[in-house]
């Protein structure tokens, strides 16, 4: 049978043919999928990836807004709006102007403030982030929800910032981590920590060893930094996609249902008695951002309280 299949995919080859030409159109590399070195927004969702990255785009941008200002565009977008829709359409030598332009304003485009890159697994997107804390600003999406309880988007599952990238392997994780824990783990700075670990499409990582070896710097950096798996002060996310590691400490995993959009908005009675932590403005500024001492002392009485 395998002979009388054969003049049928013969037949249907322009097909494909369109397919592979349409996907090859997409620059691989060039900036465009997930690599070492990126800061963003790791965002799961069920099924329906290109409504997903409409949802990022939107939410993202408000919020980018609001806490950042309005997007600042290159000139050279601004003058091609508005300076090309004065040109006579016939013009040939206009039209080239254009596409050129076109091209370019596209390659300008990788310094937007949100831009979507193949993420390398199913069901994630990933949204690369410029001049931004992907921290600072997914904790504030989703301590607005979770105040709020105001769905705002239906597909997106859970949000994850991601402000460090590096090579997937255990070597390279070490030697990164090291430093990228220090604003937080590093003494005089300590906190509660957990580690919380998922790999996709990538096998040649033990979760335990990674978990072990990541917990043993933490421990260095200072030796109060203590795990605690039921309300610890951060979460370390560790996210593996292929062979790239995607790395964020973050604040209020737990009262933030793991950073689940749509369970945060969902009313449970203890979220009536713990606070999300809050940023001074002084903090809001800087890129990475370890809690005051004050913050940390009441908090530490509040445990005590508890």
């Amino acid at each position: 049978s395998m002979a009388a299949a054969e003049p049928a995919a013969r037949k249907r080859r322009p097909k494909g043919h369109f397919a592979a030409a349409g996907r090859a159109k997409r620059p691989r590399g060039g900036g465009r999928q997930l690599e070492a070195g990126m800061r963003g927004i790791l965002i799961t969702c069920n099924m329906n990836e290109r409504k997903c990255v409409g949802e990022a785009y939107s939410l993202l941008g408000e919020y980018g807004d609001l806490l950042y200002g309005p997007e600042q565009f290159s000139d050279h977008e601004d003058r091609l709006s508005g300076s090309d829709r004065e040109e006579d359409e016939d013009d040939v030598e206009a039209a080239l102007k254009k596409e050129v332009g076109q091209i370019r304003a596209s390659t300008e485009q990788k310094l937007r403030r949100f831009q979507s890159v193949e993420s390398g697994a199913n069901n994630v997107v990933f949204i690369r982030t410029q001049g931004i804390e992907p921290e600072n600003l997914v904790h504030h999406i989703l301590k607005d929800m979770h105040t709020t309880k105001k769905k705002k988007t239906r597909v997106i599952l859970r949000m994850l910032p991601i402000s460090g990238t590096c090579k997937a392997f255990m070597e390279d994780m070490k030697k990164y981590t090291e430093t990228f824990f220090e604003p937080w783990f590093k003494a005089p700075n300590k906190g509660t920590f957990q580690i919380v670990y998922k790999a996709r499409n990538n096998s040649h990582m033990s979760r335990e060893e990674v978990i072990k070896e990541l917990a043993g710097i933490v421990g260095s950096l200072n030796p109060e930094n203590k795990v605690d798996l039921n309300n610890p002060q951060y979460t370390v996310v560790v996210e593996i996609i292929k062979t790239v590691c995607c790395l964020s400490v973050v604040r209020d995993y737990v009262l933030f249902r793991k950073y689940n959009l749509q369970e945060v908005v969902k009313s449970n009675k203890e979220d009536t008695q713990q606070k999300p932590s809050s940023l001074t403005e002084e903090q809001n500024s800087k890129v990475v951002k370890p809690e005051t001492e004050e913050e940390k002392s009441s908090k530490e009485v509040k445990q005590e309280n508890k």
